[in-house]
């Protein structure tokens, strides 16, 4: 009997937007090892390189379905570059794309209340609400029109859940999953998802101190139902599911040890 699980991203064309590293550098991983064909996407040269060539070493046998290809989405030109990475991972749009999985982010930090300007919401909305919107747009004209594609978006659990100094970091999570929600109708039969982490321990936590990332990574442990903090290969499995199930759109997927329930 031929396998009715395992498969179902074999011979896939997936495109990972923030996937060279943290929690999109596992998702494609994962991916790979489910024989499908990725294209990382990222807004660095050296860091789309470092990422194909990590996944080439660890899985040689797999190099030719692996590469990868530079994306701003803070850049004024988005919508250029966004379609300048769909024409490459699908061959000049001869080869229709799969699976889009968008966990671009950039860097964030607490602002106090004090602190915020115009320009600073603007830089977060830029790329997490503006860069989305145009990524589900241009992936339209790409995408196979098949409730077995997906979009699947990131966002987390601070706009249920924010502490100090996340005035504007909750609002954006609430803005992502309602974009979600309503690009789950506009972009039907295609399914559109959203992967909410909790706190998960990825390249962002170098930006602590040293002297205080032991210390950090216990009060985010004690602040689970768990006594864990996530890691990228867990979330990945988030992603997997989106991608995998085809009866499955419009969902907030969460994967945060329980902290919600603290």
């Amino acid at each position: 009997m031929a396998p009715k699980y395992i498969n179902k991203l074999q011979g896939k064309r997936i495109v990972i937007i923030g996937g060279t590293s943290g929690i999109g550098f596992a998702t494609a991983e994962a991916s790979i090892e489910y024989g499908a064909i990725v294209v990382l996407a990222s807004s660095q040269q050296s860091k789309v390189d470092q990422a194909v060539h990590r996944i080439q070493t660890s899985y040689p046998e797999a190099k030719d379905r692996i590469s990868g290809k530079t994306l701003d989405l803070a850049a004024s030109d988005v919508e250029d570059q966004v379609t300048s990475l769909f024409d490459f991972a699908s061959d000049s749009g001869t080869s229709k794309l799969d699976h889009v999985v968008d966990t671009a982010g950039g860097t964030f930090r607490q602002i106090p209340l004090s602190e915020i300007t115009p320009e600073k919401v603007q830089d977060v909305l830029q790329v997490r609400l503006t860069g989305g919107l145009i990524v589900a747009k241009i992936a339209m004209r790409y995408l196979n029109v098949s409730p077995e594609s997906s979009l699947t978006v990131t966002s987390g659990v601070s706009d249920l859940k924010p502490t100090q100094g996340w005035a504007i970091m909750a609002p954006v999570g609430s803005a992502r999953k309602g974009m979600m929600r309503a690009l789950a109708q506009d972009m039907k039969p295609i399914r559109v998802n959203c992967v909410c982490p909790g706190a998960t321990k990825t390249e962002l936590f170098d930006h602590f101190a040293a002297d205080r990332l032991e210390e950090i990574m216990a009060s985010y442990r004690a602040k689970t139902l768990t006594g864990t903090i996530g890691t990228p290969e867990d979330l990945a499995e988030c992603y997997l599911s989106a991608m995998k199930n085809a009866f499955m759109t419009g969902v907030e997927i969460y994967a945060d040890g329980g902290y919600l329930l603290c």
